[in-house]
């Protein structure tokens, strides 16, 4: 069984990592903030950097917010490739841009080690369950020794292709995400504007063709109004600017992609960047001036 380091133990990786411990893997961890109790009562190892992890570990994941701190998690003073050996790897299971992570697998490999992107979707109660989807690019070698640490973590495991891939994948995941929570606020806003009760009418459409995991999450969100985040508003703003950065170097145009970033934009210039993301509604209701339902 190999040995991980693990760096970023946020609102995701906290999980994540204690799925790792409880499968019986040695790991090696660093964070900005003080490691969680549990995870070192647990038999975890507190390291200084991420430097000290790498060297311990036979492979390291890293689990943050944006592409800027994988860039200085991996390269920065005392950062991960400073401790790499030929034949480790490297697993980013953030969410950021997949032209850079193509670059910084070029630099990995430079070391003699191998880069996995490997990102997720399930968000919070996806991490907790070990039900994360989990979409990978890389070297097949490296996915082959990676997938049973990937299956702790996830039910859905897929290598999609090279480097870069796995990132890609979670855009386009994010993109269907973020129009179907727009769709489901327009349908909800619709019906209840129109005089019907919304959870009924949410209860209907969860035995028909509409039926999805986000009506049935995230309408009964809009329709409960518990907005404590799951997956902040700012972090799926950020995935959709990746969307639209990459459309424009692909010359091709997204355009309800668009339509979403600015409705969760509204959302933020009215203080709800850490709203989770069904709140997108909230955009939607203060244009008809009519809440879907009162708390």
């Amino acid at each position: 069984m190999i040995d991980i380091g693990f760096i970023g133990l946020g609102t995701m990786g906290r999980p994540m990592a204690a799925h790792l411990l409880a499968a019986g893997h040695r790991l090696f961890l660093h964070d900005v903030a003080p490691i969680p109790q549990e995870l070192s009562a647990g038999g975890a190892i507190t390291c200084k950097s991420g430097r000290e992890a790498a060297q311990e570990a036979d492979a390291v994941i890293v689990m943050v917010p944006d592409t800027p701190h994988v860039e200085a998690v991996l390269f920065g003073k005392d950062g991960v490739a400073e401790g790499l050996s030929k034949g480790k790897i490297v697993v980013d299971m953030s969410s950021i841009s997949p032209l850079a992570t193509k670059e910084f697998a070029r630099r990995i490999e430079a070391l003699g080690a191998d880069y996995l992107d490997a990102p997720v979707s399930g968000g919070e109660v996806g991490a907790k369950a070990a039900s994360l989807t989990i979409m990978v690019g890389g070297p097949e070698r490296a996915f082959a020794t990676m997938k049973p640490v990937f299956d702790r973590m996830g039910k859905n495991v897929t290598h999609v292709g090279g480097n870069g891939d796995g990132q890609t994948t979670k855009v386009a995941n994010q993109i269907i995400v973020a129009l179907t929570i727009e769709a489901v606020g327009e349908a909800l806003l619709f019906a209840s504007k129109a005089g019907a009760d919304p959870a009924l009418v949410r209860q209907a459409l969860m035995g028909g063709f509409a039926s999805s995991r986000i009506l049935e999450v995230h309408g009964e969100r809009m329709v409960s109004r518990k907005f404590d985040p799951g997956f902040r508003i700012e972090l799926h703003q950020k995935d959709l600017n990746l969307a639209l950065e990459g459309a424009r170097a692909l010359g091709i145009a997204l355009p309800s992609t668009a339509v979403a970033q600015q409705l969760f934009s509204s959302c933020a210039a009215h203080g709800g960047k850490a709203w989770d993301h069904s709140a997108m509604v909230r955009a939607l209701e203060m244009m008809a001036s009519h809440e879907i339902a009162k708390a």
